[in-house]
């Protein structure tokens, strides 16, 4: 496994693992975040792709394309995806967490 990969998933636990219900599973053989039972983000197996729960993919793409896009395979889904050596850690912060609060309920913290 890439040497980022580990930096990546670091800074996703640190980020992640501290709000009210977060666990880290498995999501398709890779690392993912759950609130709940509801996933809301995980590393592609490419290791350099992470796959966030979003509303508002278009305007992230809009404002930061170099680091968010979509692939004809998300295209139906509420997912945007980011190259994670391309994204800034306090941008990618804020989308995490509010990609967390659509889909944390309020008992868990949403």
């Amino acid at each position: 496994m890439d040497t980022n990969v580990f930096i990546y998933l670091e800074f996703l636990r640190k980020t992640l693992l501290p709000l009210p219900g977060v666990t880290e599973k498995l999501a398709y053989g890779t690392p993912a975040f759950y609130t709940g039972k509801k996933l809301f983000a995980r590393i592609k197996e490419d290791g350099e792709t992470l796959v966030i729960t979003s509303a508002e993919r278009d305007k992230w793409i809009g404002l930061y394309p170099d680091v968010y896009f979509i692939t004809d395979h998300y295209l139906n889904y509420d997912y945007v995806l980011a190259h994670l050596a391309k994204a800034a850690p306090e941008q990618l912060r804020d989308v995490l967490l509010i990609a967390y609060r659509i889909r944390a309920t309020k008992k868990t913290g949403g």
